[in-house]
């Protein structure tokens, strides 16, 4: 007797009894690997890149200093900086002393190639204050591409500068503060025949990938649902993106407090301290002297302004320095675009790669499906009048699955609902993502823990878990000293979170150019990431629900959900 005919059932559990062998026994072996830099191998491109590609980085401050740690030097050479604050400057040079987590992940450029002194960094390296400086001299400096990690109203202009002075670039996510720049930034690389990648790293990480290419063959079944969420702690006074700033740009700012206070702590301990502690304090007395000289910043030269919130009378009730809107960009809409730019585009990113793999599933040339809808809400109840930027956003996003039809009334219904939330206030769950189908549930926690849960309902699961100390609080989420990189499960190496894999991708095509060879996210996937997020912003803000339009999605139109054609 024939057996019966497979049913889609019956392939998703065979799929998944093999995926899940394979997934624990091989491919996470392979991710554990990447930790060494083995990211070539898994990712498909070759060590050899023959000469590191020179660079020069624009903007080293948080996120920035996390991109030169994350440097392969046998990919990349970091041959200038630019950066307007001396603090930032000395952070990229020497490193985050703020504690053992926050170097581990910023142990700055001297570490990183073995110069010794600072002046011997500074005889192998340009350093810059404004943005236009370094573009300007980068044909003298021999460079090939810069890495931008600048404040996100500033990606498009320097972007756009570096492209037309013949330099390749890598820019921060997201990839421009509205829809027409981003458009704007995929024409001119079109143009002048540039490579541009934005930072979206989940693209890069291994348990990404791992979790896309299960649900791809199956081991999930069909997806219905994904719930994401980035939940943080943040209260009034204990703001991470409230960064402290010299008091005498602001007296009587409480966060401008802390670095004197921590400057007087730190010489009392050095005046006690023995041994190797006395390196140790003596590198963290110079941060914060290093921090408090951020003081001498014309921020208002450089084009930033002082922030300003009004009432419903237009009474002016809140105003700070333009250093302010320098330092704590990420709180103003002018210079940042809030949650949903610096969280929820990761996490929808990250939505978008797996409804993908369920499309390529039954279509393996299968085109990133566009959203069809967002309704969202947001709002503004626990800072004071401090920020233009919410405190809360909620949002739900319908997707097509594969079958999907506007126009028939039964194929039309053929969606998925992702569920965002970003809170703060309170951090419980901490950010993940959870995607559900009808085989079974997988759970990605803080880029560093995969679970998956066999069965609609079983309590079984498989999980590739992290070190147990909590995964590196890097700055698109600005919150302070990063806590230690993920280990595979079993305590082997550490499992990279995509930062070193994106840069030293991005550096191999362009040492390799051929129309195949693209980074991972270029700019048609990043233009979708900020439709997405931007307008996701958009309904938040008016408490509404938003159809999308295919033409924001298509580089060569001229329609953005902002109304405002590219430049």
């Amino acid at each position: 007797m024939n057996p019966p005919p497979k049913t889609p059932a019956a392939d998703s559990r065979l799929a998944a009894d093999f995926t899940r062998r394979d997934f624990i026994k091989g491919t996470v072996a392979t991710g554990v690997v990447l930790g060494g830099g083995l990211g070539a191998f898994y990712f498909g491109y070759d060590r050899a890149v023959g000469s590191p590609l020179r660079v020069g980085v624009i903007g080293t401050g948080d996120e920035g200093s996390v991109l030169l740690g994350a440097i392969n030097p046998e990919f990349i050479q970091v041959c200038s900086i630019a950066d307007i604050r001396p603090y930032n400057v000395w952070r990229a040079l020497h490193g985050d002393h703020y504690s053992d987590t926050a170097l581990s992940a910023r142990p700055g450029l001297m570490a990183k190639y073995d110069w010794k002194t600072e002046d011997v960094a500074r005889r192998h390296l340009k350093i810059y204050g404004p943005w236009q400086e370094l573009i300007a001299n980068a044909k003298a400096d021999g460079l090939e591409g810069v890495i931008i990690a600048l404040p996100l109203h500033l990606h498009c202009d320097v972007a756009i500068a570096a492209m037309k002075a013949g330099l390749h670039v890598i820019t921060e996510k997201l990839m421009g503060h509205s829809v027409g720049q981003c458009k704007a930034m995929a024409r001119v690389a079109a143009h002048t025949n540039r490579l541009l990648a934005v930072g979206h790293q989940r693209h890069y990480n291994v348990l990404y990938a791992n979790a896309a290419d299960s649900i791809q063959r199956g081991l999930l079944g069909d997806l219905h649902y994904i719930r994401a969420q980035w939940h943080r702690s943040n209260l009034p006074g204990k703001d991470s993106w409230q960064q402290p700033m010299p008091a005498s740009v602001k007296p009587g700012d409480p966060q401008a407090k802390t670095l004197a206070k921590n400057l007087k702590d730190y010489r009392a301990q050095l005046s006690r301290a023995r041994g190797a502690m006395i390196d140790v304090l003596r590198a963290k007395v110079a941060q914060v002297e290093a921090q408090i000289s951020d003081k001498i910043v014309k921020a208002e030269e450089y084009g930033y302004k002082r922030p300003q919130i009004k009432d419903a009378t237009g009474k002016l009730i809140y105003q700070g320095p333009a250093i302010e809107e320098l330092i704590r960009w990420r709180l103003w809409d002018r210079t940042g675009a809030g949650l949903m730019a610096e969280l929820g585009s990761h996490q929808l990113d990250a939505a978008s790669i797996f409804i993908h793999a369920m499309h390529k599933r039954y279509d393996a040339a299968a085109d990133k499906p566009h959203p069809l809808s967002v309704a969202a809400a947001a709002d503004r109840p626990l800072f004071p009048p401090d920020r233009d930027v919410e405190d809360h956003v909620y949002c739900v996003i319908e997707f097509p699955l594969p079958g999907f039809d506007a126009k028939d009334p039964v194929a039309r219904q053929k969606k998925i609902g992702v569920q965002y939330t970003s809170l703060n206030g309170n951090g419980f769950g901490g950010y993940g993502e959870i995607v559900y189908g009808t085989g079974g549930t997988l759970v990605l926690e803080r880029e560093q823990e995969l679970s998956v849960i066999q069965g609609p309902a079983s309590p079984s699961s498989v999980r590739v878990s992290g070190s147990g100390n909590g995964g590196p609080t890097l700055d698109t989420q600005a919150s302070g000293a990063p806590a230690a990189a993920a280990k595979s499960a079993g305590g082997g190496p550490k499992v990279s979170r995509g930062y070193t894999e994106e840069l030293e991708h991005w550096a191999w095509c362009i040492r390799h150019p051929d129309p195949h060879n693209q980074p991972r996210c270029n700019p048609k996937v990043a233009l979708g990431d900020a439709v997405i997020a931007l307008t996701t912003n958009m309904a938040a803000r008016q408490g509404a629900r938003i159809e999308f339009k295919k033409e924001w999605f298509d580089i060569e139109s001229d329609e953005t959900p902002e109304g405002v054609k590219p430049a």
